[in-house]
């Protein structure tokens, strides 16, 4: 009776399972980039390095390089955030790479709307305005920008739990890892949508 019920258990765990893993997208050569990236991007789904430098495809396209060829020269990169599904979007060379729930200004201090740059890069700025850290900063001119959710004087650091939701003060707010993978990534002079 033991053996039976742990055997449908078992049957019970692997056919739950089993949609999730096949929902995963397929990557013939397991370089990172799913097959249906690798056509849009115009590598060889069969060779995890197409250009041969020694990195694998899904790492240049992660970091903003083209997988095409061995220049240092980085692909276009743009960032769009969409203040009603409260989300950002990373792209290379036009292409979504990642998305990342945010949090945008609160509606007495919206976020502006528009045709932005990163104008600057700062790893922990400091707001005079609101006394906060801000880090991760990612400057859009004048006082709005891409951040990671702030850090009060006394340590207390806003949770995770006010993303999805527009509190901030104008300000786009990323969670912890996600405002450092963007930080590292993305260029000065990279063009922002926010609509």
């Amino acid at each position: 009776m033991l053996n039976k019920i742990a055997v449908g258990l078992i049957l019970f765990l692997l056919f739950r399972a089993a949609p999730s893993l096949a929902a995963a997208p397929l990557d013939s050569d397991h370089d990172g980039l799913p097959d249906s990236l690798e056509l849009q991007f115009k590598t060889d789904p069969n060779n995890p390095d197409t250009d041969g430098d020694g990195f694998t495809d899904g790492q240049e396209i992660d970091w903003g390089y083209n997988p095409l060829s061995t220049s240092t020269v980085k692909l276009p990169q743009k960032i769009e955030v969409n203040l009603k599904s409260q989300s950002l979007a990373y792209f290379v060379s036009g292409i979504k790479w990642k998305e990342f729930k945010v949090s945008t200004g609160k509606p007495s201090m919206p976020t502006p709307k528009g045709e932005f740059e990163i104008k600057t890069k700062i790893k922990k700025a400091w707001s005079k305005t609101y006394g906060l850290w801000m880090p991760y900063w990612l400057g859009l001119g004048g006082s709005v920008g891409i951040h990671e959710l702030p850090i009060w004087p006394n340590g207390y650091r806003e949770g995770e739990n006010h993303l999805d939701t527009p509190v901030s003060h104008g300000c786009i707010r990323l969670g912890i890892k996600n405002a450092s993978y963007l930080y590292d990534r993305i260029i000065v002079g990279a063009d922002v949508k926010i609509y």
